[in-house]
This record gives structure tokens, C-alpha cells and sequence, in this order.
């Protein structure tokens, strides 16, 4: 039954109509006069007058809200019969029925509402009245409890007081994305995505509600036809109800369309603005890319230019090195000064971070000093042969390569390497602020190929010992002249750059007394990269020509159990009669 407060409630729900709002202060009217000349029929017929009297209004309304809807039901045939009409009917509410829609099922839990509502309102209505005319206790405390039930199943629904909301709102638009680095692209294409996925729900959101609109309005039209043919009330309250739903979604509708109008705008703002961004960063991109090729293109011309004109293996590899170094550098200013906005942010930073930095990166910025001072003194190169101890241990090797971090070794055998490490063949990381810290010898400075090297060896007291001598410095001077000719040279050249008070490079030779015998140590010069060989080559001569004399006799630790008189000095003869003087007096362990 519809009501005077249905008709009060109808124009609080849409106050934006107003052709809804004259029919109901007509219809309000009407009742109130009717109420007053006549009670009990009359009540009672007056909301059927004014159901059809609002159907014929709103049905007007929604023609000329949708005159393409209005066109489809003029062209339906006027010669339907009723049974057809009927089946149209009900093809259409099993189309409903079976709509998946969400306006639907929105508006199904707001006609829910409504209904509780109006409900709550006309049982307060009978308890006034009950109260007022103190009828039974019962009935009263009926109806109490009957609107506290329906009071709390109204407060489950209160959020669909307003069942469109969510959906006819414009999505919010957040803050564009700041584009100052091409990183800052893909944040930028995410939020378009975003916004064009917000405008395709509203689309799809409108197509749906145009298609529940027009199906409803087809059922409008069906039961106007259908009320013409057979006036009855269930007809005209089924008319009225679907009046109102169309109402309600030509409301939203228009309320949609509105909405996707503003974002359509907002959205091709955002979109123009972020994809002008987007182009921006593109085109710096490419001028930075452009840069960079450039300054490498340079640096490899320069490296031809070097290796072409620059014979030196060791000037052309540090030159190289330099090229790249600032070649590196290049390429940081142009990103910095490309994507940094205020230089003074840098400075800033920086300025701020020196102090930790000094102290965390300590090692790092003295490596990076050692590597200035390492190339600019040139104390060490490429291929130089250099020592450096650490930690107790002792590495010599050849550099072959001087990062801007650290020294790069490859360990050889050497005289080093056979008395205390027993390996060898490694590859070595010097840091190179072992520079300021540790001392790092160089076998093969300023082009230096030569180093000193000593063979000693031991002959007993009563040996001839300036015999001894003078074989061992001819053996040794015999192998390296050609070393000692080569180390004049280089030393010549280095007095340019060095004082140099003792600069005598041959031979020596010199004897000590040890409690075994005499020592003699003979020096000479030989190659840096070859000590061991000539050491060897020289050992062995030395050996073999010390034993080859009847009056030298090499002395050394050992014990042996001596049988006879002269056991043990090798038996040497002098003209087939043992030298008996030569092992009197002397001591067993020698």
C-alpha cells in the first residue's frame, strides 16, 4: 500500500526531481482533502488515483530523459494481447532475476531498507495511538519489541541508505609522479595504467546501468500496455514500484555521467601531463646516451693515438690508464649535472658526509691517494719485479696491472720463494695504501734489470784460502760480465736523476771466519728475473772446482763415525801418498 508518509519519504529520497516533487505535494493535497470529506473508502482509494496519476508523470519523465527508450516503446505493436504482454513480462523478470548486476543488488538492499523503514514509521504510528488510547499492555509491548527487531535489522543496513555511492563517485586522483630519471618512467607508466583502469570500471560500470536502465524501462513500458488492458491494482503498484526504480538509476545515471565527464578531464590532463614527462626524460636520455658515446669514442681515439706513437709498452699502459681514469670521470659529471637537479644538494651531501666518509672509506680514500702517488712518482710500473712483506709474509712477484685500488702481482719463483714460502704462482692484491704503510721493494727500477746476489760457502782452516778465493771470484766473474756491463749502464743513467757515492759493480768478494772454518761470500750482479738459474749454474762450478783442489777443503756441518786417519777428508792424494799433515791435529767433527 502506498501511503502519505510513502509519499513523504519519496521526496526526501529524490529532492533533485521535481517533477516527482509537484505530483507529491499534489497527491499530498489530495489525500489531506479527501481525508477530510470522507472516511474509510476513500482512504483507501486515494493512493491508487495518485499511483497512477505519478505513473503517467514519471513516465513522462523518463521519456524525456531517455528519448531513444521513449522511441522503442512507441514502436512496439499496439495490437499485443495480454497473454503476450504477460510473457514479455515475465522473459524480462527472469532477465532481472538473473542479473548479475551490482546496481541490483545495490538496490535491492536499499529497497530493503526503505521497507524497514517505512515500516518502523507506521508502527510507531500504532504505538502512539495505543498509548494514547491505553490499549492492552500486551499489544503495546508487541510492537515495542517488534520495532526494536526491525531498529536493529535497520542498523545492518544504514550503509545502504545510499546504495550508489561507491559507484557513481569520481575516483580520486592522486599526486602525478615526479619523472626526473628514466627509473621514474615506470612509476609514471604504473600510474597511468592506474588511472585508465579507473576509467574502464566507470565505462563498464556505465554500460551496465544503461543495460539494466533500458531493460527496465522495456518492463515499464510493458506494464503501461498491460495496465490499459487490464486496470488492476497489483498492476498499477507494479507500475509504481518500477517507477521508482527507474528513478532511483536514471538518478545514478545522470549522477555517472557527470562523473565520467570531470575524470575524463582530470584523466586526460594527468595523462598528457605524465606522457609530456615521460618524452622529456626520453629525449635527455638520449642527448646523455649521445654524451657518453661521445667521450667513449674519444678516449678509444686517444688510446689508438697512444699505442701508435707512444713505443714504450710501460709509458703507453700508464697513458692508457690516465685516459681512462678521466674518461670514467667525464661520464659521472655528465650523469650527475644530467639528472641532478640542484648542484648544491651535492654539495650539500657531501659536505655533510666527508666526515663519516673520511673515517668509514678511510682505507678506500688512501688507496686512491696511493694510486696519484704511485703513477705520478712512478716508484712503481707495469712489469717491474717488486717485494712487499706483510703480516710476516713475504711476496715477490711481477706487477701486472695498477688499479686505482690496489697492485696486481703474479708471484714467481725466486730465492724468496724457494727459503720461505715453498709456493709460488700466485696472483697477489696489494691495496695500495701499503705505499704509505709497508715497504714495497723494486728489483727493476728507473729500468734497472740487474740486483745483487751473494753465494757463500765454507773451507776449513787449513785451506788454501787465497786460492779458494781467486776460484771462486773467476767462476763468478766468468757468468755475469755481461750483467755487471748491463748495470754500469743503467747505474750512468741514473745518476741524473739519483746521487750515487758507490757506484763499483763488479765483483766482490769477501771472507769471514765462522767456527766451522772460513766463509767466503762472493756478490756479483745478475738478472732480476733470473737469480736462481745463475745461482745454480755458479753454486755448481764452484763446487765442483773447490773439489778438483788437493789444498781446498769445503767445511761443513755433518758427523761422521772415522775408522781410519784420513776418513773422511775425501781421501785426496798427493802422487799416490796420502797428505798426512793435512789431517793431524784436526778435529773429528769438522
Amino acid at each position: 500500500m502506498v501511503n502519505h508518509l510513502g509519499f513523504l519519504k519519496l521526496t526526501k529520497i529524490f529532492p533533485a526531481h521535481k517533477t516527482a516533487h509537484k505530483v507529491v505535494c499534489k497527491l499530498v493535497c489530495q489525500t489531506a482533502c479527501i481525508a477530510v470529506l470522507a472516511v474509510g473508502i476513500f482512504s483507501h482509494i486515494s493512493p491508487l488515483f495518485a499511483t497512477q496519476e505519478t505513473t503517467q508523470n514519471l513516465h513522462s519523465n523518463t521519456k524525456k530523459d531517455n528519448p531513444k527508450e521513449h522511441t522503442k516503446s512507441k514502436s512496439l505493436p499496439k495490437s499485443i494481447d495480454t497473454q503476450e504482454l504477460q510473457s514479455q513480462l515475465s522473459s524480462i523478470e527472469d532477465s532481472l532475476a538473473k542479473n548479475d548486476s551490482i546496481w541490483l543488488k545495490r538496490y535491492a538492499d536499499y529497497a530493503n531498507y526503505m521497507r524497514i523503514s517505512r515500516e518502523i514509521d507506521s508502527l510507531g504510528q500504532e504505538l502512539a495511538y495505543l498509548l494514547r488510547t491505553n490499549q492492552d499492555q500486551d499489544s503495546i509491548n508487541q510492537k515495542k519489541h517488534t520495532i526494536e527487531t526491525l531498529q536493529r535489522q535497520l542498523e545492518l543496513l544504514k550503509d545502504k541508505s545510499d546504495p550508489f555511492a561507491d559507484l557513481i563517485k569520481i575516483p580520486e586522483i592522486p599526486q602525478n609522479p615526479t619523472i626526473t630519471n628514466p627509473f621514474a618512467i615506470i612509476s609514471g607508466i604504473s600510474f597511468v595504467k592506474s588511472l585508465n583502469a579507473s576509467k574502464s570500471q566507470l565505462d563498464s560500470s556505465k554500460k551496465s546501468l544503461d543495460a539494466l536502465i533500458a531493460l527496465i524501462t522495456k518492463k515499464h513500458d510493458l506494464l503501461t500496455q498491460l495496465s490499459k488492458k487490464e486496470k488492476t491494482k497489483s498492476i498499477n503498484n507494479a507500475i509504481y514500484d518500477t517507477q521508482i526504480q527507474l528513478l532511483e538509476f536514471q538518478s545514478a545515471q545522470n549522477v555517472l555521467k557527470t562523473s565520467i565527464e570531470v575524470y575524463g578531464k582530470k584523466y586526460d590532463e594527468v595523462h598528457s601531463e605524465i606522457y609530456g614527462a615521460i618524452k622529456k626524460q626520453v629525449l635527455k636520455l638520449g642527448y646523455i646516451a649521445l654524451a657518453i658515446f661521445i667521450s667513449i669514442c674519444i678516449a678509444l681515439v686517444l688510446k689508438i693515438i697512444v699505442r701508435r706513437y707512444i713505443a714504450h709498452n710501460e709509458r703507453a699502459y700508464t697513458a692508457s690508464k690516465i685516459i681512462n681514469f678521466f674518461n670514467f670521470a667525464i661520464i659521472i659529471f655528465i650523469l650527475l649535472f644530467g639528472y641532478l637537479e640542484n648542484v648544491t644538494y651535492l654539495v650539500a651531501v657531501l659536505g655533510f658526509a666527508s666526515a663519516g666518509l673520511a673515517i668509514a672509506m678511510k682505507d678506500l680514500f688512501m688507496s686512491l691517494l696511493g694510486w696519484f702517488v704511485i703513477v705520478l712518482s712512478g716508484s712503481v710500473h707495469v712489469g717491474d719485479r717488486i717485494r712487499i712483506q706483510k703480516d710476516g709474509s713475504t711476496y715477490v712477484g711481477d706487477v701486472l696491472d695498477i688499479s686505482m685500488l690496489r697492485i696486481t702481482i703474479y708471484e714467481d719463483v725466486t730465492l724468496t720463494s724457494y727459503r720461505e714460502n715453498r709456493r709460488a704462482g700466485r696472483i697477489v692484491f696489494i691495496p695500495n695504501n701499503y705505499v704509505f704503510t709497508n715497504m714495497i721493494a723494486n728489483y727493476t727500477h728507473s729500468g734497472m734489470q740487474t740486483v745483487w746476489d751473494g753465494i757463500d760457502f765454507c773451507v776449513t782452516f787449513d785451506s788454501n784460502l787465497p786460492k779458494a778465493t781467486r776460484i771462486a771470484s773467476d767462476i763468478v766473474v766468468k757468468y755475469s760480465r755481461g750483467y755487471t756491463q748491463v748495470s754500469k749502464k743503467r747505474v750512468n743513467q741514473m745518476r741524473d736523476r739519483y746521487s750515487l757515492r758507490n757506484a763499483n759493480l763488479d765483483v766482490r768478494v769477501y771472507s769471514f771466519i765462522e767456527p766451522n772454518g772460513v766463509k767466503i761470500s762472493v756478490w756479483y750482479q745478475t738478472n732480476s728475473y733470473a737469480t736462481l738459474s745463475l745461482r745454480s749454474t755458479i753454486s755448481l762450478e764452484i763446487v765442483r772446482a773447490l773439489l778438483a783442489e788437493p789444498d781446498i777443503f769445503i767445511a761443513y756441518e755433518t758427523t761422521k763415525f772415522v775408522q781410519t786417519g784420513n776418513d773422511g777428508f775425501g781421501d785426496k792424494v798427493v802422487g799416490n801418498v796420502v797428505d798426512k799433515s793435512s789431517i793431524k791435529d784436526l778435529p773429528k767433527d769438522s
